[in-house]
């Protein structure tokens, strides 16, 4: 029966096309075509910026955005609390980066050029009730065609989309002020640096604004922004440090945030940024100090013992071993990770879990030992690492490999 599906469906269209209606609707659709591709064929239609659209294309394209986005992002599982300040200030900082030059911010108008474009892309701040979380989640992840807004370089990361729908949720009730704390950090307190002494920086020293970008997300000596929103860099291992900028630039480690920063940078200027937050002295903090997550009770002694001694029974290898603390010099290109933020360290473990986190060639040795990790034991880890200061060593006891 099937076979014989398309002989029925020609007969029944050249039965409808001896029906004079039917024949002459035919008729009409396909001059119409024609004439279509005449014009366009001829070089007639305007695709000019300048000649913007008409109302009801304007009004067809707009329609049929918001019934796309509406669908497709269905099902989508929001965070439990976007209002997570570390997940705000996140966010703030890519849309510094590479969002208020089309879209505005607080205090800040869009650009003259960006005006010009067709369709105009819109200031933020007043449509933001406008869109639910998981449809501005969609957007900002999977872009906009026909338009001048971009996918998410890095579709794996969806807890960097979320960071960006957070601050964006928080967007219409934010002051000028608080947006220039929030994306530029300890720079928003010197508004009054003009661009001519930014370029006489730049030539005395060309690392300078450089660094100066990657302050506002990781503070004025690598130190981090004090929430777990970005690691601190201060103390690292330079080879470490030098390999994870040209991971990021090449994709091997994914990230929409660091990724378009990284890849514009030259080899050089990774090396002296390596040597620079290494040299910077790391910053001791406790876990339950620097607003970050708080642990659990117990979390620190947990996490202390599966850090030195692992886990047999679940065959998690011993933490200590790579990434101290020990008296044991280790490979340059482990990181160290005492006095690291906790959320950051746990997001970590997360992704190397999850198979999503790239980096030093060493990187398949995490997706081994983090797979059969519980997110308890994630927590934990984190928790102890972030409690130690820099240069702590474990203490003796039953639970130091020195004494098993």
């Amino acid at each position: 029966m099937l076979r014989r599906l398309p002989e029925r469906l020609l007969a029944w269209v050249g039965r409808s096309l001896r029906r004079p209606v039917l024949l002459g609707v035919a008729l009409t659709l396909l001059v119409l075509g024609a004439g279509a591709l005449a014009v366009t064929s001829a070089g007639l239609v305007s695709i000019a910026a300048s000649s913007g659209h008409w109302p009801v294309t304007s009004w067809f394209l707009h329609y049929s955005m918001r019934r796309a986005v509406s669908t497709q992002s269905l099902g989508t599982e929001e965070p439990d609390d976007l209002t997570d300040p570390a997940l705000v200030l996140k966010g703030a900082g890519h849309y510094e980066t590479g969002c208020v030059m089309c879209h505005g911010a607080p205090g800040r108008n869009q650009s003259v050029i960006v005006e010009q474009m067709t369709p105009r892309p819109p200031y933020l701040a007043p449509r933001m009730d406008e869109w639910a979380p998981r449809e501005l989640f969609w957007i900002v992840r999977h872009g906009i065609k026909f338009t001048a807004m971009p996918a998410w370089p890095a579709q794996q990361r969806d807890d960097e989309v979320w960071a960006v729908v957070a601050f964006l949720n928080a967007l219409p009730d934010m002051s000028p002020q608080r947006y220039r704390r929030l994306a530029l950090g300890k720079a928003a307190q010197n508004p009054g640096a003009s661009e001519t002494s930014a370029r006489l920086s730049a030539m005395s020293d060309p690392l300078e604004p450089v660094l100066a970008t990657c302050a506002r997300c990781h503070g004025e000596q690598g130190e981090g922004r004090g929430l777990g929103a970005y690691p601190s860099l201060a103390g690292q291992k330079p080879a470490y440090l030098l390999a994870s900028l040209r991971a990021y630039a090449s994709g091997e480690r994914a990230s929409g945030i660091m990724q378009p920063i990284a890849a514009g940078l030259e080899d050089e200027t990774m090396r002296q940024l390596a040597d620079h937050y290494a040299e910077q002295p790391a910053v001791a903090r406790l876990v339950a100090a620097n607003g970050s997550m708080k642990p659990a009770n117990g979390a620190i002694a947990r996490g202390r013992v599966l850090a030195i001694r692992g886990s047999r029974e679940h065959k998690i290898p011993s933490c200590v071993q790579c990434h101290g603390p020990s008296e044991i010099e280790h490979n340059r290109m482990y990181p160290l990770l005492a006095g690291q933020y906790p959320d950051y360290l746990a997001l970590q473990l997360r992704l190397f879990a999850a198979g999503e986190r790239g980096g030093t060639d060493y990187a398949d040795l995490m997706h081994s030992a983090t797979r059969r990790l519980t997110e308890q034991q994630i927590r934990d880890l984190a928790a102890f690492y972030a409690a130690l200061a820099p240069t702590d060593e474990p203490q003796p006891g039953p639970d130091n490999p020195a004494e098993l």
